[in-house]
């Protein structure tokens, strides 16, 4: 289990009874964590949290006298948060936030307390849960700050709309925009970009290709889901969707930039489980584009499944794969 998760549940046992109405950012089902009103916006956990009982809420209503947090990794995702949590907290309501230590714990802390004072921290699992109330006013000019970072920006130089904690949220993923460059012009039919993130491939495919009649965007992240549907218009529809689970229909072709980070095998298999799932939802003739860390074993994976693959470009830092 989550240590992070684990530090804030702890910190949740011991200092927040009763609770009464709890909302819990960045959720994940633990048995101590109950009775309240979950914000996950990550497809896999959110199903995780919805099969230990926990109600799954996208439009949050009313205040809440605790709020739990369970942040991401970006540093914009994680002040935004702050500011956000303080929105949604009762006069006298209660903020926990735990944190890995090497997520920078100690750091996000500092921050927090320079708005108001700690009412404790608590370490443990090389973990930190660290708790604020909203019983005294908190800095106006730092939750101003903070409210700034949970904006809706632009990529510079570009017409997408990104928000904080999303993938790629400050630039075009390089690997994205190889893929960009060589998906051919003739796409044609219905075609599927599997975890679509805010939109880059499709709304490129789309441009290139005239012919694609259908776009399919398969995104784990309903905050960069709700970026696409800004970035991409004309005939596209949206799916909330773990791509692991498979897809509802058969495609003419796939593209995708699977999920991959340092090369680790948990990263390689979350890769090999999307190149399984695109090779199951493609229609005899179709065709599979991937751009991937260009040390990924993929075509190997890809062999397994039944596909040729030819290697379109390679750079030195990743390949462009075609499979059919």
């Amino acid at each position: 289990m989550n240590p992070a998760l684990e530090t804030l549940a702890l910190a949740f046992r011991e200092y927040c009874n009763p609770p009464g109405r709890t909302l819990f950012l960045g959720a994940e089902p633990h048995p101590d964590i109950h009775d309240v009103t979950a914000c996950q916006p990550l497809k896999p956990l959110a199903d995780k949290c919805m099969s230990a009982g926990m109600e799954i809420c996208t439009e949050l209503d009313g205040k809440f006298q605790t709020v739990l947090f369970l942040p991401g990794k970006s540093k914009d995702e994680i002040l935004a948060g702050f500011a956000r949590a303080h929105e949604l907290l009762e006069p006298d309501g209660k903020l926990i936030v735990a944190l890995a230590n090497t997520a920078g714990a100690s750091r996000f802390e500092k921050e927090l307390s320079k708005a108001t004072p700690l009412l404790f921290s608590v370490s443990k699992n090389k973990c930190r849960a660290f708790s604020v109330s909203n019983s005294e006013p908190w800095g106006e000019e730092l939750l101003e700050n903070w409210h700034e970072l949970s904006k809706s920006r632009q990529i510079p130089g570009t017409d997408f709309t990104v928000e904080p904690g999303v993938f790629s949220s400050h630039h075009i993923d390089p690997g994205s925009a190889l893929l960009a460059e060589h998906l051919p012009p003739s796409l044609r039919g219905r075609v599927a970009d599997l975890g679509a993130g805010w939109g880059y491939l499709s709304k490129v495919a789309l441009g290139k290709s005239p012919k694609i009649s259908q776009m399919d965007l398969f995104e784990a992240d309903s905050r960069a889901l709700a970026c696409a549907k800004k970035n991409v218009t004309g005939s596209a529809t949206f799916h909330w969707h773990d791509v692991t689970k498979g897809l509802p229909e058969k495609y003419d072709h796939i593209i995708t930039n699977p999920p991959f980070h340092t090369g680790q095998a948990k990263d390689t298999d979350l890769g090999k489980a999307f190149l399984t799932t695109a090779a199951a939802s493609l229609k005899r003739g179709g065709t599979l584009h991937i751009v991937a860390n260009r040390q990924l074993p993929y075509e190997t994976h890809l062999e397994s499944l039944g596909l040729r693959s030819r290697l379109i470009v390679e750079t030195g830092a990743y390949k462009v794969i075609v499979s059919s």
